[in-house]
């Protein structure tokens, strides 16, 4: 019936668009995360590499569910975005983990007080402690509008999450 195929466009087209918003901002999200490190200088804390997981599983995980489901695999997708929104759920748990040591209503992890990595050659000590940068996942490097990186990680991955579980619901929609 013309009713069902109308259904069906609307309901991929829903997937679509949401999985799609989901990878735009997965991707850029870690972009900003990598150019806060490399143009800004915040080197990230154990925690906060912790927290690109999501991200670096999230991406191709979302390409291949959209590809997939623009080709009538729709269980597959389902699946696929399915899993990314678990993920980000896992990922804001995390961030709230992360925020809160930073906030210090809990203490963080103890390999969270951490440094680059040191140089243990005798003759590079002295120099490698001098250029040693302690990073520390208990207090935050920035706060942008009262939120860390942390923080916005949680907002940004319940975000992700709640496109992911929409995408997911409507290409399952199409069984």
């Amino acid at each position: 019936c013309a009713c069902m195929a109308e259904r069906m466009a609307v309901d991929r087209s829903l997937a679509y668009q949401s999985g799609s918003t989901a990878l735009f901002l997965a991707a850029a999200s870690i972009l900003v995360a990598l150019g806060f490190q490399y143009i800004g200088g915040y080197y990230p804390c154990p925690l906060c590499f912790m927290q690109r997981y999501a991200f670096y599983f999230a991406i191709p995980a979302l390409f291949a569910a959209l590809a997939l489901s623009s080709g009538g695999e729709r269980n597959a997708a389902t699946i696929l975005f399915g899993l990314v929104a678990l993920a980000f759920l896992a990922n804001a748990g995390l961030g709230v983990y992360h925020a809160g040591a930073e906030w210090k209503f809990w203490p963080g992890p103890d390999t969270c007080a951490g440094a680059q990595a040191v140089s243990t050659a005798a003759g590079d000590l002295i120099k490698s402690l001098e250029t040693t940068r302690v990073v520390r996942c208990d207090e935050a490097a920035i706060r942008v509008l009262g939120l860390s990186f942390a923080g916005w990680n949680v907002i940004a991955s319940l975000v992700i999450a709640g496109l992911s579980a929409r995408a997911a619901t409507a290409a399952r929609k199409n069984f």
